[in-house]
């Protein structure tokens, strides 16, 4: 491991650039390694050390692409690695064996820009580098926002941070941290883990990671949408560095180095803070209303002579706000009260994070090793939503001047506690340079303590909506095999078994894909998952009135839900900086837990933030199917350019037999990126400036309308309490959307320390598309909007030293 040491280009002397070199299938590091600087002059090269370490010599400034060469194995070009003067880079680099064993034959190198770490993952699967995080327009310093520059990935246009992949529900993503599932990393996140537009996760904490949009492989279980596998970057190991930074949304201080001179263990600390809550607390400031949150995150590695290498990790955070007179526009409450002409609302919430986990990996041998985790997550949220009853004080021609405020009353209050613990153990064994078998198994045990509950109309009668303390226990355990048939054609194939023990629900899954180079500039990519997961645990315990007027809890038999994935795709790399992709993509779904009755629309894959507690079973299906199309230019000469879409279809059949479409079913979205950088500015060339901007134009939100009448009036009936056209339900939408998102960095690089001043402006326009409406008596033709999220900059300046 590692490092890039600082230096000045138009010093004497140059600086160190540290690395390890590993197999990529069974982790054991490569003596002999060429390792090599692109472009550079006179060439800077080494070779690796028996560690596999190397070290490198005079780096210059900027960004540099290192070759990796080696006999017996694929060349690797890693492209655009950043060098500034304060702050050491940490590599971890891994080459292929190669299936055929040449003698003294020189393989032309190829850059896997864009291909996913995990060589069990051979489509719908890409990597996001720390670099592209910082760079593409719209990162927004959260590593879930990069993802909506691709192609199929979208979000919640509201402001929210929500990862809609190829027309699936958020709340079917999981989120890995250092290979072990976490909570949903959003601050304010909710019960399905979804909504909050702050991330804890710091981009400058992160290591490239992995990103999976369907037929996963084998030892991903218990998702149906997408895998967000993040990694930490390790801590510089031989140097103590820090950077510090204030913006718009949060001030940090991120700590790093060594534990000891010699000892290749390492730490890493970020905290963050609200900036707006700390002015406001250093009484600089004073505002009402405003967010608060904190979060910290760390890694410490800790590696032995003989017992293998520790890490130990951990990502936490705390929220809270406070909305004084609310509108839909801003936050969806429960129920439909706020609609009522004589109540106001007030929302009180908090919620928390915590994940700490432990990894261990230990060689058996120079083929095969294993890897034990072991970790504890935990998430709760509190909601209270108040009503507050108000009388309409109007002036002489009619119209409301102001309200006056009858009684307050507690309506919904939510406490949620949810602590998860996990286990799990894989064995990799690289066979020979053809075949690689991987094995493992995980168990989880959740603990939840859910409370949930709501006044009865206007009345004061409380009803619960759940009630329960239960403990659930699932075991899941998967076997794959990678076999390349040659060094073009590479087959993995697997199987996972998912168990709930708690109502002994189980499935056998079957994984295949395969990827064949027909020849050196194009390729072709197919496969087959079978995919399951469980329903937000709330939907298993909900409190349903019967006939009798009793509660009961009907769903707690409620199966898995299940899809089928299919994946066919072709690449083509016109030049090693210029790549074009088309990928197919069908998912049936079934298994999907709809009302039953049969006159209703309802299914879970729609649920947001407004929850419907009935009698639920597993009778509906689904379907999403598309096509994706990517035409990326990769930095090169400090330009890049990326033009990428999709157009696709989800719709499912609840038991009213009527084939509706999802909710997050845009049909079509198309994402342009451009961006330049201009480097070695100033008398001493020490100042560097990217600009970047990202163009966004999709489809509007499919949503429930208002009732209206034949001439299209509302037609609402406040006092029985209907409003919504649920035979209508998710039809059509109301606008298409567009947002245009531009950044800037700015960066000068002093003999001790790098200063960086970066903005990033969300919908420079300030578009305001309308995606769903609510009934308002107060609007004109009695019916308000939610819209588009509209302008937001996010000024930040940080040092590093």
């Amino acid at each position: 491991m590692q490092c890039f040491s600082p230096h000045w280009p138009w010093a004497k002397n140059g600086a160190d650039h540290k690395g390890t070199v590993q197999d990529a299938d069974s982790k054991s590091p490569i003596y002999g390694v060429q390792v090599v600087v692109l472009g550079s002059d006179p060439l800077l090269g080494t070779v690796t050390e028996l560690d596999g370490g190397f070290r490198l010599e005079k780096v210059p400034l900027g960004k540099v692409n290192l070759q990796l060469t080696y006999l017996g194995y694929e060349d690797q070009t890693i492209p655009n690695i950043e060098v500034i003067t304060a702050k050491e880079v940490v590599l971890d680099l891994y080459i292929q064996e190669s299936v055929m064993q040449m003698n003294e034959v020189v393989v032309t190198a190829t850059q896997h820009t864009g291909e996913a770490l995990n060589e069990m993952s051979l489509i719908s699967s890409r990597s996001v580098s720390l670099e592209q995080s910082k760079r593409y327009a719209g990162g927004f310093n959260d590593p879930s926002k990069i993802l909506t520059s691709f192609a199929g990935v979208t979000n919640t246009p509201d402001g929210n941070n929500d990862i809609i992949v190829r027309g699936n529900s958020p709340k079917y993503v999981q989120w890995r941290l250092e290979g072990m599932e976490i909570t949903t990393p959003n601050h304010f996140a909710d019960q399905n883990a979804v909504s909050g537009g702050i991330s804890a996760l710091n981009n400058n904490l992160l290591s490239t990671s992995d990103f999976h949009t369907g037929a996963f492989s084998a030892e991903y279980g218990d998702v149906l949408s997408g895998v967000y596998d993040v990694n930490l970057r390790n801590g510089n190991n031989e140097k103590r560095e820090s950077s510090f930074g204030i913006g718009i949304l949060g001030t940090d201080v991120m700590l790093e180095g060594p534990f000891k001179k010699g000892y290749g263990g390492s730490y890493l600390l970020n905290y963050r803070y609200s900036t707006v809550t700390l002015l406001d607390k250093i009484g600089f400031l004073k505002v009402g209303g405003v967010p608060k949150f904190q979060d910290a995150a760390f890694k410490v590695m800790l590696p032995t002579k003989k017992a293998g290498i520790f890490s130990f990790f951990g990502l936490g955070g705390s929220s809270s706000a406070f909305f004084k007179d609310i509108q839909p526009e801003i936050r969806e409450t429960p129920g439909d009260n706020s609609m009522l002409d004589n109540v106001q609302e007030d929302y009180d919430k908090s919620a928390y994070l915590l994940n700490i986990g432990l990894n261990h990996t230990f060689s058996i041998n120079e083929k095969s090793y294993i890897k034990s985790s072991f970790s504890v997550a935990g998430n709760g949220s509190s909601d209270k939503n108040y009503e507050v009853f108000t009388l309409p004080i109007r002036d002489e021609d009619g119209e409301i001047e102001r309200d006056s405020i009858l009684n307050t009353r507690l309506n919904f209050k939510s406490d949620l506690k949810k602590t998860t613990y996990r286990a799990g153990i894989t064995y990799n064994n690289k066979i020979n340079a053809k075949n690689k078998l991987q094995v493992g198994v995980k168990y989880a045990l959740f603990d939840y303590d859910y409370g949930q509950s709501h006044l009865k109309g206007i009345t004061d009668e409380r009803i619960s909506l759940v009630d329960f303390k239960e403990q659930i226990g699932t075991i899941r355990s998967f076997a794959s095999w990678k076999y390349r048939i040659n060094d073009d054609i590479t087959l993995v194939s697997g199987i996972h078994n998912m168990n709930v023990l708690y109502n002994k629900k189980s499935t056998i899954e079957p994984r295949i894909a395969m990827n064949w180079k027909l020849n050196n500039i194009s390729s072709v990519h197919a496969g087959y998952g079978l995919h399951s997961t469980m329903e937000s645990v709330h939907n298993y315990f909900a409190q349903v009135e019967n006939t009798d007027g009793n509660l009961i809890e009907p769903n707690k038999d409620l199966g898995l839900l299940k899809a089928h994935h299919f994946v066919a795709g072709y690449k083509m790399q016109f030049t090693k900086n210029l790549m074009a992709q088309v990928e197919l993509y069908y998912q049936h779904l079934f298994n999907l837990p709809i009302e039953n009755l049969d006159t209703s629309h309802y299914a879970t894959i729609n649920e947001g933030l407004e929850f419907r507690y009935v009698d639920l079973v597993n009778k509906g299906t689904g379907k999403n199917y598309g096509v994706e199309f990517t035409l990326e230019r990769f930095l090169n000469r400090n330009f890049y350019c990326i033009l990428n879409g999709s157009v696709f279809n989800s719709t499912y059949k609840a038991l009213d037999g009527k084939e509706r479409n999802t909710a997050f079913n845009g049909q079509y979205l198309v994402n342009f990126l451009i961006g330049k950088e201009f480097v070695n500015l100033g008398r001493h060339k020490n100042k560097s400036l990217s600009l970047n901007a990202k163009v966004f134009y999709g489809g509007g939100k499919k949503y429930i309308p208002l009732l209206r009448d034949a001439d299209g009036n509302v037609a609402v009936d406040p006092a029985q309490g209907k409003f919504w056209d649920y035979e209508n339900a998710y039809e059509d939408k109301l606008d298409d959307l567009f947002q245009f998102t531009v950044s800037a960095s700015y960066k000068i690089n002093k003999q001790r320390v790098t200063h960086e001043f970066y903005l990033n402006i969300d919908n420079a326009t300030n578009n305001a598309s309308r995606l769903s409406e609510y009934y308002d008596e107060r609007e004109p033709n009695k019916v308000g909007y939610v819209k588009q999220f509209g302008m937001f900059p996010n000024l930040i300046y940080r040092i590093y030293f």
